[in-house]
């Protein structure tokens, strides 16, 4: 049986004296405005992964003067990141609806995404926004294969990889990889990097849209600057903080069954950022005397 995964991030936004939502778009991405959507229902069989907890912080904060009503980009992230805002409704002559702003902030970075002059009684100014990580100038350029996500010896069946596309069927999935590993199994890093989030205190699991923010996860940022991503981890298990680097082959966490899932496994991404979006990348895993082997549903993967 397929685990059911699709990963996409969710980072928590809040704009300044409003009420935050998120919800998926016709693309499958992640928006977030200060408007409940209509068709705010998740698609079956979907993931996501929070940034919660002061994780990692990413937003977008409306500031108001005498003079001017800004909108400012926020990237406390130890990663590039690339924020698209988009206009919903306004009482600026200044600022359209319907108009896009974009911005690709370093980490630590604040900048004002538009400036307007200030309108009596606040203004309106409803908007959504997405956000990417890691830059959009990275190119996917690994030393050598990955190391499969498990120890060295062991051999776990690939219960979903290219181009089977049963539940990876978002831009940050198509590529991912499904293994089969049991509740507890411990898990270890595929290459080095530094890790930029974590999540650790979720215990629940099921094929639910109850469980899209109830997932378990680490995110490594590779030298390269694309993002390792291990999904559904058992609850407390996670052996790394951010801003920890970590070697390949080091032992970070153990798999679970955490989030939206139809039982224990472990998700394994590569996302690079490719100008709106993170997009999944094609990944080969090293065999025998390091020959890169290609991920195939259903089929047995060893660790070397």
């Amino acid at each position: 049986m397929i685990a059911a995964t699709v990963l996409t991030t969710a980072l928590a936004a809040a704009a300044l004296a409003q009420s935050a939502y998120k919800y998926r778009d016709a693309s499958g991405q992640w928006v977030f405005t200060d408007r409940a959507a209509t068709t705010a229902a998740p698609a079956a069989d979907a993931l996501s992964l929070t940034h919660e907890h002061g994780a990692l912080h990413v937003s977008v904060e409306r500031a108001d003067s005498d003079a001017l009503t800004q909108l400012i980009g926020v990237n406390d992230c130890l990663c590039v990141v690339t924020l698209r805002l988009t206009i919903e409704q306004s009482d600026f002559v200044e600022i359209s609806r319907g108009h896009a702003y974009q911005v690709t902030l370093d980490p630590g970075a604040r900048q004002a995404l538009l400036s307007a002059p200030h309108v009596s009684g606040a203004g309106r100014l409803r908007y959504g926004w997405t956000v990417a990580l890691g830059s959009p100038k990275a190119v996917h350029s690994p030393p050598r294969a990955y190391r499969a996500p498990f120890a060295v010896g062991e051999t776990f069946t690939v219960t979903q990889a290219y181009p089977t596309r049963v539940t990876h069927v978002t831009p940050d999935s198509v590529y991912a990889v499904d293994f089969a590993l049991p509740d507890g199994t411990p898990v270890y890093a595929a290459r080095e990097g530094t890790v930029i989030n974590v999540r650790h205190d979720s215990f629940r699991g099921a094929p639910i849209p109850a469980m899209l923010d109830q997932a378990n996860l680490i995110e490594i940022l590779h030298d390269d600057g694309t993002i390792g991503v291990y999904g559904h981890l058992h609850w407390d298990s996670i052996r790394v903080h951010i801003g920890q680097r970590v070697a390949r082959g080091e032992y970070i966490a153990n798999s679970g069954n955490t989030g939206f899932t139809t039982g224990p496994h472990l998700h394994f991404a590569v996302w690079r950022n490719a100008g709106t979006a993170d997009v999944s990348i094609p990944v080969q895993f090293a065999g025998i005397g390091g020959v890169p082997v290609t991920p195939m549903t259903s089929a047995p993967l060893t660790a070397y």
